[in-house]
């Protein structure tokens, strides 16, 4: 009998076509090189983020920026979303100058850089911002 090994919050794993790559978030880390400051509507304050251009990281590693992705996170939450090809959507690794952990929504989290003109207040306006995401895949 197989064992499945799960992965660890010090790994991303990505899907595409049935093959599996588990990608190093230290390496994420490393390559990390947006930084920008946002007003969180989460946490009512400007925030100083850094992290990957998520439309760059997606042709990168699926080879184009797929038509959707199902995400799945470390609290068990999953959702399927349409519309990446944009460079607003960042893949954030860090938050205030340290490294995202679970404990802060982590390890990897998304959020669109410019928001337009979303209301902050109105949280559910930013129902597509994903956290503590654990795996991603390429939906045909």
């Amino acid at each position: 009998m197989a064992t499945v090994v799960a992965a660890g919050t010090d790994e991303l794993v990505l899907r595409d076509e049935g093959q599996e790559t588990r990608l190093s978030i230290a390496a994420l880390r490393d390559q990390a090189d947006e930084r920008f400051t946002l007003y969180d509507p989460f946490e009512a304050a400007d925030v100083a983020m850094r992290g990957l251009v998520f439309r760059d990281f997606l042709v990168e590693h699926f080879g184009e920026v797929p038509e959707a992705l199902a995400f799945e996170a470390w609290d068990e939450y999953r959702v399927t979303l349409e519309g990446w090809d944009d460079p607003d959507w960042i893949l954030v690794t860090h938050q205030n100058g340290e490294p995202l952990t679970l404990r802060d929504r982590g390890p990897l989290r998304l959020v669109e850089r410019d928001y337009g003109d979303r209301d902050p207040e109105n949280l559910r306006g930013f129902n597509d911002w994903i956290w503590m995401i654990r795996s991603i895949e390429a939906v045909p």
